[in-house]
């Protein structure tokens, strides 16, 4: 049960970053706290367990278990093809990842980079967004078929929104390591589907 409880967690997270990508793009806005803890997780990495990259508490990702719950769970009406393109993405942009040591380690050392840069700006600084964006769009972007976000193009033509949408996708690829690195794969979705989402929904009720 432990695996599918760190597969859940890691699942709603990509869940989470997708949800925000399309509300930002749409809306020009996302909820702080929500965005904040996705790029908090992309600078933790030596976690003591899953639960600690998201600042220790499951009610950071209460948007991504719910959206997991829609989108997995047997609420047909609920389901948007948009999220569910976003988490596929990403879940295939981390596997190219995966198989590209060189980049991994350049992914390494520009994260060790912008987490020296937390010593002088908040996480949530034009600074480090933009910095985190530029590591998005050098390293991962170039690896496969890019995210094509869609939205409203008067939003998505202002860098303030370009940086912090793709600094999300980062948060996303991030996760989606996690989620392999606690056993999770492709066919886990499709085979274990009920257990993931029962997971979700009791992670949910102790929120």
């Amino acid at each position: 049960m432990q695996d599918f409880k760190e597969q859940t967690i890691t699942l709603a997270a990509i869940c989470q970053v997708s949800s925000l990508v399309q509300k930002l793009s749409r809306q020009g806005q996302t909820s702080e706290e929500e965005f904040v803890t996705l790029l908090k997780s992309i600078m933790v990495t030596s976690p003591e367990n899953t639960l600690e990259v998201y600042g220790g508490d499951i009610s950071h990702l209460s948007l991504g278990l719910k959206t997991l719950v829609a989108h997995l769970g047997n609420q047909s009406k609920q389901k948007d093809p948009e999220i569910t393109r976003y988490v596929v993405s990403l879940l295939s942009l981390e596997r190219r990842l995966s198989k590209q040591p060189k980049k991994l380690a350049e992914l390494g050392d520009r994260i060790e980079q912008c987490q020296r840069q937390l010593a002088h700006y908040e996480i949530d600084s034009e600074t480090l967004i933009s910095s985190l964006a530029s590591i998005y769009s050098d390293i991962i972007s170039p690896i496969g078929t890019p995210i094509q976000v869609a939205g409203n193009p008067e939003i998505l033509k202002q860098p303030s929104n370009q940086h912090k949408i793709r600094a999300l996708l980062l948060a996303g690829i991030r996760s989606s390591v996690l989620w392999r690195q606690v056993g999770g794969k492709r066919r886990s979705i499709l085979f274990s589907r009920s257990k993931i989402v029962e997971c979700a929904e009791q992670l949910l009720k102790r929120i």
